[in-house]
């Protein structure tokens, strides 16, 4: 028996022992229904021996009306079946919903600075039902085969107890065999389940951080990895395959081989002094009671029995029981090499040291044009401009402009089509990052599994002094969650942060790093409007270059330049020279006031957190 059956199993005797009256109210209106079962086997023989094989039609039509009687009667406690399994089934959703709610409450509770568990929203509406529909399948297919099973073998010892040395036999050993394949097709059930997890986890990963995963030149690992995950998916279906053709054998093992057995049997079973009637009467039983109750016994448990098992584990064992087995459940990246999605802010440091000069580098682009594809048209288009030493110069414009596109071209992450782009008078191709100091933050921050100093010296080779990780958190605002944590050696747990925290932490790590241009792709985003200013201000004042896309109108008003993308052209200049030279720059500035800032006002009401 499985570990989660073993679980299941006598929470599901305490279950069924709270609504024993439901229980024999069930098994009643079920013996009730057997009496068809009993009748139609038992009536044909009668019918046929009694009446038509001797002349008397009316006495084998007689017995025959007395079969169709039995179906009705049987129609009727279906009706009483139905009714008692509302009262044993609605009870089980409702239990079921009220021990997720109370262990998602009881997480929430005892670690609230933890993520949402998103899967909840799953197990109260999918998964629930699903438990439902399958344990009401069950109870309707395993109460029917039971009674049906006592009706036909009561039926067959009626007529003659030799038919069930024929019969039983076969009928038995392939539902042991059945039997048999349950437990490891529940395990391969499983291992398929948790390998298509992981794959689909391991997708989703990757399709985020995919920009990452090239910077980092991680294309080789991460693919030997999703390899190796599909490997292990078509694995599992293939061993869930070969044990689903076992549990045919047995099926055709149950279902034909009596049938079979029956017939080939007739003529010696006519000499031991059987009826005609007898063996048909029994061949009315396999084929229309007992081998179908069996057939469907065996569909239901092996498709929905093995469902209920899985899901009902989820339900009631799964992760959101134990909340520190999901804490620890992410790898530990230890080197770049090792965390595709480190890229963004992995620019190849040069020094742990400030820059000695005051000034950061000249960022030029001549004729810049860049398309994703050569039939597509041009995100930029002979884009000029020229972002001086020190300079802080803020890009908006509507979604999917170019603005994440300029930062990539900046940062050696994309190269263009056509034009040239220089940092410090060195061409910037894809690839040439290590050998210019600059950094890209994008929206999408990265923190590993380690400690806050690890995080925040990351762009340090050597380290940095504990005086110097102190003022980058303090000029970010980073302070307040060092002293939640348990300070700069606190282990941290990424899936416990928000959004904005890891944020804070991927600005703090840049704002500590050498380079000399930084590149915040809405960096910000998570960040209210106050902390954001507190962080925005904080790289205006560390020496160096200074190019950041924004999606709050008070970022532009910070800088010393705005550059206003609009689709073939680029403006730049100054606020209250954008207002009146660009139409675009007005209609984004429209929507602000003065005293927005507390309200976070955006660039736009069309504006996205995730510009192009």
């Amino acid at each position: 028996m499985t570990t989660p059956t073993a679980r299941l199993q006598p929470r599901a005797m305490r279950f069924l022992r709270r609504r024993t009256r439901v229980v024999l109210l069930l098994a009643g209106w079920s013996l009730l229904e057997s009496a068809h079962t009993f009748l139609s086997g038992y009536g044909v023989a009668k019918a046929l021996d009694q009446g038509f094989l001797t002349g008397d039609t009316g006495v084998g039509l007689a017995w025959l009306a007395v079969s169709a009687l039995a179906v009705v009667a049987g129609g009727l406690a279906g009706r009483g079946v139905f009714r008692g399994l509302a009262d044993l089934v609605e009870p089980l959703r409702d239990s079921l919903i009220r021990q997720v709610v109370s262990r998602s409450l009881t997480q929430a509770v005892a670690h609230p600075a933890r993520a949402a568990d998103s899967a909840v929203v799953s197990r109260l509406t999918n998964q629930t039902e699903i438990a439902r529909d399958s344990f009401a399948g069950l109870v309707l297919v395993a109460r029917s085969f039971v009674f049906t099973a006592v009706g036909a073998v009561l039926g067959l010892l009626s007529l003659a107890p030799l038919l069930l040395l024929i019969v039983m036999p076969p009928l038995a050993a392939g539902l042991l065999l059945f039997l048999a394949t349950l437990r490891p097709m529940a395990a391969r059930q499983r291992a398929f389940l948790q390998a298509d997890e992981d794959l689909s986890t391991q997708f989703g990963t990757v399709a985020e951080g995919l920009r990452d995963v090239v910077a980092c030149g991680a294309q080789q690992p991460t693919a030997e990895r999703a390899h190796g995950l599909i490997e292990d998916e078509a694995r599992a279906a293939r061993q869930l395959a070969g044990w689903a053709a076992v549990r045919c054998l047995a099926l055709g093992l149950a279902g034909q081989l009596p049938i079979l057995l029956l017939l080939v049997t007739a003529p010696w079973l006519l000499r031991q002094g059987l009826t005609a009637g007898v063996v048909l009467g029994a061949l009315t039983y396999l084929t229309q009671s007992l081998l179908p109750a069996l057939h469907t016994l065996m569909n239901a448990l092996g498709s929905a029995g093995t469902r209920l098992l899985v899901v009902l584990a989820r339900l009631t064992t799964g992760p959101a029981q134990d909340p520190e087995a999901t804490a620890t459940a992410e790898p530990t990246p230890t080197a770049p090499d090792t965390a595709p999605l480190v890229a963004a802010t992995s620019l190849a440091p040069v020094s742990p040291l400030v820059p000695a000069a005051p000034v950061g580098p000249r960022v030029e682009l001549r004729a810049v044009t860049f398309a994703y594809g050569p039939a597509a048209q041009p995100v930029l288009h002979d884009l000029d401009l020229t972002v001086e030493p020190g300079e802080h110069l803020v890009v908006v414009g509507p979604s999917g402009i170019g603005k994440s596109t300029l930062t990539a071209l900046v940062a050696g992450l994309l190269e263009p089509a056509h034009g040239e782009i220089r940092v410090a008078g060195r061409p910037v191709r894809a690839g040439s990052g290590p050998s210019l100091p600059r950094i890209l933050i994008p929206q999408q921050a990265y923190v590993f599994s380690g400690t806050l100093r690890e995080n925040l010296s990351y762009l340090c080779p050597d380290g940095a002094p504990t005086s110097a990780l102190q003022t980058s958190s303090d000029a970010v605002g980073l302070g307040q969650l060092v002293c939640r944590l348990g300070g700069l050696d606190a282990q941290l747990d990424p899936i416990t942060l928000s959004q904005g925290e890891r944020q804070l932490i991927a600005l703090a790590r840049a704002h500590l790093s050498p380079a000399s241009l930084v590149l915040l792709d809405e960096a910000t985003c998570h960040l209210d409007p106050a902390a954001e200013m507190r962080a925005e201000r904080a790289f205006a004042e560390r020496p160096g270059t200074l190019i950041v896309v924004a999606h709050r109108i008070t970022s532009a008003r910070r800088a010393d330049r705005i550059l206003v993308l609009d689709g073939a052209r680029a403006t730049c200049g100054t606020h209250d020279e954008l207002l009146g030279r660009s139409a675009l720059y007005r209609d984004l500035a429209g929507s602000w006031q003065p005293g927005t800032l507390e309200r976070g006002a955006g660039l736009s009401a069309k504006s996205h957190p995730r510009g192009g």
